[in-house]
């Protein structure tokens, strides 16, 4: 039997929607052990100058805890 938790983390690029859900998974990656999936629960764009300065996504990251 295992346990899985959900975590929220936001991430920003100055490129793409898909950018931003990379860097997001790859650092959340680096922090949590056991990552099993994510999903996209917001998107957004931040504009500067009648353009589009970030992309930022909010992801829901599963991951399976340890056995302790």
């Amino acid at each position: 039997m295992s346990i899985a938790r959900v975590t929220e983390i936001s991430a920003t690029s100055t490129t793409s929607f898909d950018d931003a859900v990379r860097e997001g998974v790859e650092r959340a990656n680096q922090t949590l052990r056991n990552v099993q999936s994510a999903w996209v629960k917001e998107q957004r764009v931040s504009v500067e100058n009648g353009q589009i300065a970030h992309y930022q996504v909010n992801i829901m990251v599963t991951f399976i805890l340890d056995d302790g």
